[in-house]
């Protein structure tokens, strides 16, 4: 992840970190998902546990966090052992306490991970709370996938729109506004190399196909077989040296003709010029004949009474 995409991971952190519950019971619901046992680095977190009343003194917090790394701060909510899960009652509270919950839980086991063009947020939590978390997401139509890892629960988004929906349902504003406007750029970007490839692949195949035609329209002309062609073949040759640059639809608005007609005229010069002139029709030659073969029978099969010509002369002589 490049440190652009870190420094927007931690602004998202630290605008959530910085909201601060005006009801009482949204304030203990985020204090209850931050968990009994915060481990933090961040002091924009290490704030909110102060204003949450988690601890009294914001300095020793910090501090210690400079000692030790992490900070472990205990509360009276679940026992030791157990996960934040189980000192919250899910079922009895409002979606509005639902989500400040879901904020703690984020702030204190959530990752987010803008790497490559993709959105990936998981929890990294206790392997029991790990299918709850995931029941309690789906209630709010947040379906997330969970599994174990490393004897880890962890519950993950890897859709850039469910990430997106559940930071702004937990209340991310501006930063995410900026992560949307991120992706939006990204994916046109991407749409935009893939027109531009296909159109360039497109134009290279136009150009390749339009020297061809014009070698055998040179090769014909020269050894005099150019002539002999149908008048249409002929008119479709002389466009084609006029206009080399023109596609099939330009070529038959220009002549008044079907977009297949000169599709099918310029493929017959290339034959031509592969093949001699035996090898031209052959194709067409034998598809007559199979479909007269076919006809025939059916023909015979339609008319009973019907008899061929030249067993009735017979039978008269």
């Amino acid at each position: 992840m490049s440190q652009v995409d870190r420094d927007l991971v931690q602004a998202i952190r630290a605008e959530l970190a910085a909201i601060d519950p005006v009801r009482p019971c949204d304030r203990a619901a985020e204090s209850a998902g931050l968990g009994n046992a915060l481990a933090t680095r961040e002091a924009a977190v290490a704030r909110l546990a102060v204003r949450l009343g988690r601890v009294t003194d914001a300095g020793r917090l910090l501090g210690e966090r400079r000692r030790t790394k992490h900070v472990r701060v205990v509360d009276a909510a679940p026992a030791d052992g157990q996960s934040a899960s189980a000192g919250f009652d899910w079922a009895s509270t409002p979606e509005h306490c639902r989500l400040a919950y879901l904020r703690g839980r984020f702030l204190a086991r959530g990752s987010l991970s803008l790497a490559s063009s993709r959105s990936h947020l998981e929890f990294v939590v206790d392997p029991e709370e790990a299918p709850i978390l995931a029941g309690w997401l789906a209630e709010l139509d947040l379906p997330a996938s969970w599994r174990i890892r490393r004897g880890r629960g962890v519950v993950t988004w890897k859709s850039a729109a469910s990430v997106g929906l559940f930071l702004r349902r937990i209340g991310a504003g501006a930063s995410l506004l900026e992560l949307e406007a991120r992706q939006v750029s990204r994916a046109l970007r991407g749409e935009i190399n893939r027109v531009i490839n296909a159109e360039s692949a497109n134009l290279q195949r136009a150009v390749a196909a339009a020297a061809r035609q014009l070698a055998a329209i040179s090769q014909l002309e020269d050894d005099g077989r150019l002539a002999e062609q149908p008048y249409v073949v002929r008119l479709v040759a002389g466009a084609r040296r006029e206009t080399p640059e023109a596609t099939f639809g330009e070529l038959a608005e220009r002549l008044g003709l079907h977009r297949s007609s000169v599709q099918r005229s310029l493929e017959r010069l290339e034959r031509l010029a592969l093949h001699d002139d035996e090898g031209v029709g052959q194709r067409s030659m034998s598809r007559g004949l199979r479909e007269d073969a076919e006809l025939g029978p059916r023909r015979r099969r339609a008319h009973p009474g019907r008899r061929p010509a030249a067993r009735a002369v017979i039978m008269e002589s």
